[in-house]
């Protein structure tokens, strides 16, 4: 009797050579036991991921305290952050091992962001990417 998957015929085989010796092999129970302990594993996994989230989110007072507003690079590797701390906005220059203070502005000196100002023109750039796109298929 030949199997289509090799594997099959190997497993067949080991079947029929442990019975030959008189032990039995059994395929079904080792299954059983390689899911159930993959499952194990798996339920660990999930469990550690939900403590460690417990434990990382009780810093939610300290994030409340600092609201990052903007962010704009200015090289391959700098930043320039606007930063918003109780009323006043720092504006941070990023850069790797290193963040300077450049400015400190306050809360009313700069737009809320909800308030979006018309680029030049007249023209949103919702409005402005569209003609762009538009020119460039003809």
């Amino acid at each position: 009797m030949s199997f289509p998957l090799p594997a099959a015929g190997l497993l067949f085989l080991t079947g029929s050579a442990f019975a030959a010796d008189g032990g039995t092999f059994d395929t079904t129970g080792s299954v059983v036991q390689m899911l159930l302990g993959l499952g194990l594993v798996i339920g660990l996994l999930y469990a550690s991921l939900h403590v460690l989230r417990r434990i990382g989110g009780g810093n939610a007072q300290g994030a409340a305290l600092l609201k990052v507003r903007g962010a704009t690079a200015v090289g391959p590797r700098e930043r320039v952050v606007l930063v918003e701390v109780g009323d006043k906005i720092l504006v941070l220059g990023v850069a790797p091992g290193r963040v300077n203070a450049l400015h400190t502005l306050d809360t009313t000196d700069l737009p809320s962001p909800g308030n979006s100002s018309p680029m030049p023109g007249g023209k949103d750039f919702q409005t402005w990417l569209k003609q762009t796109l538009e020119r460039r298929t003809r």
